[in-house]
């Protein structure tokens, strides 16, 4: 079996990523399949939620918290806290190292910055005086959420606390996941208190809360056997073996239901860094939907976008060309009769780029490659107005049209797309890494590189766009450039399976998202932006066994998002596949719909 860095067998426990993963600090067991089931059914029955009239649970507007968690002695810590960290970025103290009330002052002192505070304890922390003292003094000061473990003895304890408390009877693992999924509404609080331990907590007391974000959990939670999913771990080593990928992510989710999330193999062939599920990949075409297409919806529910306007009607620079009378509705369907893309690199001068930064050349494409200022402005618009229109009212496939539509909703905006998507959708959802740029963010290590481009970059592509135009125009475009992990992406399109709800917030009506994902095109599959089921040859495109109601798109990076609303289904399989360069197999083999194939075997088999 293929060791992690940390020399120990990679801990997959129903898409968990552990927080402490050195060999000594794996948590204690977690029941696998049914029994993780039964137990999870006795923790929902034995946890009751108080003191929340303010309606603090399920936490909301993720964008404006900042979250700490602090545990003390429970042994589920760090399960709980990577449940957290699944919804939103969570700093976790370990209270132990704070002993004395000295100490827990400094605790006090290092959560300055942050606006909101969860505190797991038991029974025996709350024996401790002083951490009482610490729940007290901190409610007072910011908004607490005390996650409380143990018999109802620990409720007794907590008489003066009133922020809200979640109690869960039972101390295990699956109670620590339980709990810390309540917090962000990943599962509902559906029980009251059923005999009473003291006057702020008596019989019939207790707030129900509901499900408003994906639930973590085992196949056998939404009705699936684990082990008839065992043909994804066998076609991704498949794909390893062939060297059409060096490694993968695959993410299932079910009934709003994650259960399925696993990486396979390494960032490069030399296997020096595994594949982690908080791998952060370049989406490639993916970006066309995840960005410029959600923000196109947003900007058609609020009627600042008419699908049946023109491009002159909001591009005045295109007035005097043949793009003036282009429909919104054809750029998002490839029917406008553009060409697939422009000249890229082939077209650049030496006396264009540099090797460093200057006010001249400001536009960094890769790592030793430096655009000179306005060269979009400059070259590729023009280039992209004075392209010709060969084939309009039929299906080509085109990056351009998505350029074009990037130019159309920062123009509505007044905002550039990738700080727009940013602010309207992934920080409000959740999405901790999707991203323009993720360099700025985060470092080299957690993004598989994708080519090592010796022609023109020379340079390995590691945190910079794979696509040629998208590089040259800095890096964020319509059509690529776009970066996230699995996660991310299957929050994005829970809330798209949702019909424009996710998290207690409505993106859009519902009648938008239909519009947009359903069929629109006479002549080829294509909704608007988005792309679909097809029933090609001896087989159906993307999967033989996916129902007519399925949409998503691919990435030429080897990646991939397909939503079934039939199955209540999210499937993601994000990988590296041109690494170290561009090769087919990936596709020549059939590795995405393969392993899409066995996730509906899976559930028409059931248990």
């Amino acid at each position: 079996m293929i060791k992690n860095k940390w020399g120990c067998i990679p801990l997959v426990l129903f898409g968990f990523t552990f927080l402490n993963t050195a060999c000594a600090q794996i948590p204690p067991a977690i029941p696998a399949g049914q029994a993780y089931v039964n137990e999870e059914r006795l923790v929902e029955h034995s946890t009751v939620l108080f003191n929340n009239s303010k309606y603090l649970l399920p936490l909301q507007n993720l964008d404006q918290l900042k979250i700490a968690s602090v545990h003390f002695s429970s042994p589920y810590a760090s399960a709980f806290d990577s449940l957290l960290n699944k919804y939103n970025k969570v700093q976790v103290f370990d209270g132990r190292t704070y002993s004395g009330a000295k100490n827990l002052t400094n605790l006090s002192a290092d959560l300055k910055w942050y606006n909101t505070i969860i505190l797991q304890v038991t029974d025996a922390d709350l024996n401790n005086p002083q951490i009482i003292d610490f729940i007290n003094s901190t409610q007072k000061l910011k908004n607490v959420i005390v996650a409380a473990f143990g018999g109802g003895t620990v409720l007794t304890k907590l008489n003066a606390v009133t922020a809200p408390i979640l109690w869960s009877e039972r101390l295990t693992a699956v109670a620590g996941m339980y709990s810390a999924q309540v917090i962000f509404g990943g599962l509902p609080v559906t029980q009251k208190l059923t005999r009473t331990y003291s006057p702020q907590f008596a019989a019939g007391m207790g707030f129900i809360t509901d499900k408003i974000r994906l639930q973590y959990t085992v196949p056998e939670d939404a009705g699936i056997n684990a082990n008839n999913l065992t043909g994804i771990d066998d076609i991704a080593r498949e794909a390893i073996a062939e060297h059409a990928t060096p490694g993968c992510v695959v993410l299932v989710a079910k009934d709003g239901k994650v259960i399925f999330n696993k990486a396979y193999g390494y960032h490069t062939y030399d296997k020096t860094i595994p594949d982690q599920i908080t791998d952060i990949f370049d989406l490639a075409s993916m970006t066309k939907i995840t960005a410029t297409t959600v923000e196109a919806m947003k900007l058609t529910d609020e009627g600042k976008l008419n699908l049946e306007a023109t491009l002159g009607e909001y591009l005045p620079q295109t007035r005097s060309s043949n793009k003036n009378d282009i429909q919104i509705r054809e750029l998002l369907m490839h029917q406008a009769g553009l060409i697939p893309d422009i000249k890229g690199f082939e077209k650049v001068k030496p006396t264009d780029h540099s090797t460093d930064s200057s006010a001249a050349y400001p536009t960094r494409v890769s790592e030793h490659y430096f655009l000179r200022k306005d060269y979009y402005k400059d070259v590729m618009f023009p280039d992209i107005l004075n392209s010709p229109l060969k084939t309009r009212g039929q299906y080509v496939y085109s990056d351009v049209g998505l350029v074009l539509m990037m130019e159309v909703v920062e123009s509505i905006t007044a905002t550039p797309e990738n700080v727009y998507v940013q602010q309207a959708f992934y920080k409000p959802l959740g999405m901790q890494t999707a991203g323009f740029l993720p360099l700025y963010r985060f470092n080299q290590s957690q993004i598989p590189p994708t080519e090592n481009d010796q022609e023109y970059r020379q340079s390995l592509l590691d945190g910079y766009v794979h696509d040629p135009t998208a590089a040259l125009m800095g890096g964020v475009a319509g059509h690529a450039g776009l970066f996230a992990s699995a996660n991310d992406v299957a929050i994005l399109y829970q809330m798209l399976l949702n019909r424009g709800t996710y998290g207690g917030t409505q993106y859009f009506k519902p009648e938008v998202v239909d519009l947009f994902t359903s069929k629109q095109s006479a002549v080829s599959r294509r909704g608007l932006g988005f792309d679909r089921w097809d029933p090609i040859a001896d087989r159906h495109y993307p999967s033989k066994l996916a129902s007519p109601q399925t949409y998503g798109h691919t990435g030429f990076t080897g990646t991939c998002i397909w939503v079934d609303p039939k199955y209540n289904l999210v499937y993601v399989f994000l990988s590296n596949r041109v690494y170290p360069n561009v090769s087919n197999k990936l596709g020549s083999l059939n590795i995405r719909p393969r392993i899409q194939d066995v996730v509906y075997d899976a559930i028409n088999k059931g248990m």
